[in-house]
């Protein structure tokens, strides 16, 4: 990583819909607990009258030190970098962005941080058999992580056949032991599924909605959603309902921010510290 340039460090995040994205507060904080100025910029193609080539040529010739990218932009943004790890590469998405001298370098911080997240609700229990519903950027990073956390079978599910079967080949060219499957229907594929995860924009701010009806997660065993505005998400509230134990989009959000600050800046971060001062923030 080259040194970090001198004064305020410019951050920011392309996406849609992203009015009240939670990381320009957590970013700024963890520039405050770390002694650094920080400014984070929300960065919406479609409200500045731009293509989304043209927003991240602007933070590449604009002195950001890097950007996060999020819907729809996490498998466009691809073609754009310099991927050198191998697994991200095979995940096809990127959320992480650093402009270094020789170039823009791509990471991806939802695979980590979802693996996080689980982990820290389930601890080492294994995900079972899941159902993943929408397998676009998000859902690429949560698959690879499912099959890092031990799942037995992941069931791929999309309105696209041809991107489920694309995500389904890409998981299973890793030669893991899990067992990988495709579907069109959300409600056959959560039928005796032990997690169900949202991984489509539905249930965002703006959007709302759920891709699955209530009744279809009874004797299922937990839920993650990975929209996080709102944090409590239809699709969550009916998970709660059934009695399914719950992973809250937020903590997927939390654990790729605090990777993400990593690559950006390589300062070491107090996490507990940054997630107290974020919530009190909040309040």
């Amino acid at each position: 990583m080259t040194a970090l340039p001198s004064g305020s460090m410019k951050l920011g995040l392309i996406g849609d819909n992203i009015t009240r994205s939670k990381s320009p507060r957590l970013h700024r904080t963890a520039g405050q607990l770390t002694g650094r100025a920080v400014t984070y910029d929300r960065l919406i193609p479609k409200d500045m009258g731009l293509s989304f080539d043209e927003v991240f040529e602007q933070a590449r010739k604009g002195g950001f030190r890097g950007i996060n990218v999020t819907y729809p932009y996490k498998e466009v943004v691809t073609a754009k970098v310099t991927v050198t790890d191998p697994l991200v590469r095979a995940i096809g998405a990127v959320n992480t962005v650093v402009f270094e001298a020789d170039g823009p370098k791509g990471f991806n911080t939802d695979y980590s941080g979802f693996m996080a997240a689980y982990r820290a609700v389930r601890d080492a229990e294994g995900p079972g058999t899941v159902c993943l519903i929408g397998t676009g950027g998000v859902g690429k990073a949560v698959a690879f992580g499912l099959i890092g956390l031990g799942a037995e079978t992941i069931r791929c599910v999309d309105l696209d056949p041809a991107k489920a079967r694309a995500l389904a080949a890409a998981l299973r060219a890793l030669g893991s032991d899990t067992r990988v499957e495709t579907s069109g229907d959300a409600l056959s594929a959560a039928k005796d599924a032990d997690g169900i995860i949202n991984c489509t924009p539905l249930g965002m701010v703006g959007i709302g909605g759920t891709p699955l009806p209530a009744q279809a997660m009874a004797g299922a065993k937990w839920a993650f959603d990975a929209v996080y505005t709102p944090v409590e998400t239809q699709f969550l509230q009916d998970a709660k309902a059934a009695g399914l134990t719950v992973i809250s989009g937020y903590e997927l959000f939390f654990g790729q921010g605090v990777d993400a600050w990593d690559i950006f800046t390589g300062i070491p971060l107090d996490h507990a510290a940054l997630r107290a001062a974020i919530q009190e923030e909040g309040q």
